[in-house]
């Protein structure tokens, strides 16, 4: 058996929101037509929404 395997650490992206990084496999996503966005949390998923609608609306 070899002894010399080491784990490897999870890909990670940052959150849009709070920017904290968390592995992918736990991300909350959103799909756009082009791109992908990435949240921590459906808290910081409701945050982006609330100031997204807010943009529109100005």
């Amino acid at each position: 058996m070899d002894e010399n395997i080491k784990p490897v650490d999870p890909e990670k992206i940052a959150c849009v929101v709070c920017l904290k990084e968390i592995p992918i496999s736990e991300a909350k996503s959103d799909e756009a037509s082009d791109y992908v966005l990435h949240y921590c949390s459906l808290e910081c998923y409701a945050v982006w929404k609330k100031q997204n609608e807010n943009e529109k609306k100005d």
